[in-house]
């Protein structure tokens, strides 16, 4: 009898809609019913409306000058204080949220198609083609992810886009290395197997049948890595790397304030709790769904 009768088509479909469907439901499962995993998805959700309604709910023009009001405390006019120029800070958080936000989802989505397709094709493929390709990306993980974003945005450029690229680039082999692990062990599972026997090409066994399985641990890391994003973007502003002034991003709101630190804490103090905020906010999500993922930690739960 051959390889493709042993397992009929019903079944395969079945183990392949289980495999996925469980993970699936996990992933649903912490964002609903882990508490700590619930508030971190609504701080996160929290600041991205934020961040979208800032050009409607900022009480002010996050980059006009009134230097007559310059480092005041909060008040009622200006509640989270004003910075050296007389920019109100709150108006300038707001706006900075949505450059964040947006270089640490489109940096961590950049990596995560990049890395995960690497990872698929050394998992699935071994031999040279694994040994050749995590040799690369063990040689990029060999540098600090700050050290090397420092030296791609010196190189390129201070711009959104090589910022971008800057981050995406040390997320990369992270994200292979995490695709790869399941993808060696679905390539022996018996679904795999006979759609090989079945004449099904390495693509649509790759990306039909393996990808949709590892997606869950891909969206774990993507979500702890975003907040490793949103640092780096930060520290490079903090050192002058970031994007030009006078445009509000919170790591540059913490470079100037640390600058004034002795004529007004609230400069550097509120841009760096937004930043707290949303890192602890994408760790909790993180943490959630990498225990739910778990099966040692689910069934332990």
């Amino acid at each position: 009898m051959s390889k493709a009768t042993d397992v009929s088509p019903p079944a395969r479909r079945s183990e392949f809609m289980l495999l996925a469907g469980n993970a699936l439901g996990a992933t649903r499962k912490a964002l609903t019913h882990n508490p700590t995993t619930l508030v971190g998805t609504i701080i996160f959700l929290l600041i991205v409306v934020l961040a979208i309604l800032a050009p409607l709910i900022a009480p002010y023009d996050p980059v006009a000058q009134r230097i007559v009001n310059r480092l005041q405390g909060p008040s009622w006019a200006h509640w989270l204080g004003t910075d050296y120029y007389g920019r109100d800070i709150l108006s300038r958080l707001l706006h900075g949220a949505r450059y964040s936000l947006m270089i640490g989802i489109a940096s961590i989505t950049l990596a995560v198609i990049i890395g995960s397709l690497i990872g698929l094709v050394a998992g699935y493929f071994g031999g040279r083609i694994d040994i050749v390709i995590m040799q690369i990306m063990d040689v990029v993980l060999a540098f600090p992810a700050l050290i090397l974003g420092i030296i791609l945005v010196a190189v390129l450029g201070a711009s959104v886009t090589n910022i971008i690229i800057a981050i995406a680039f040390t997320a990369v082999p992270a994200f292979a290395r995490i695709a790869r692990a399941p993808v060696m062990v679905l390539r022996e599972r018996e679904f795999v197997q006979a759609g090989r026997a079945l004449g099904f090409s390495d693509l649509r066994i790759m990306f039909r049948h393996i990808l949709p399985n590892i997606v869950p641990e891909i969206i774990v890391m993507a979500s702890l890595w975003m907040a490793t994003a949103v640092r780096t973007e930060a520290s490079l502003a903090f050192i002058g790397l970031g994007i030009a002034p006078p445009t509000p991003t919170w790591g540059g709101m913490v470079r100037e304030g640390f600058e004034n630190i002795l004529d007004s804490y609230s400069v550097a103090l509120f841009p760096s709790l937004a930043v707290l905020v949303l890192v602890l906010a994408l760790n909790l999500i993180g943490d959630g769904l990498r225990d739910a993922i778990d099966p040692k930690l689910a069934k332990n739960a």
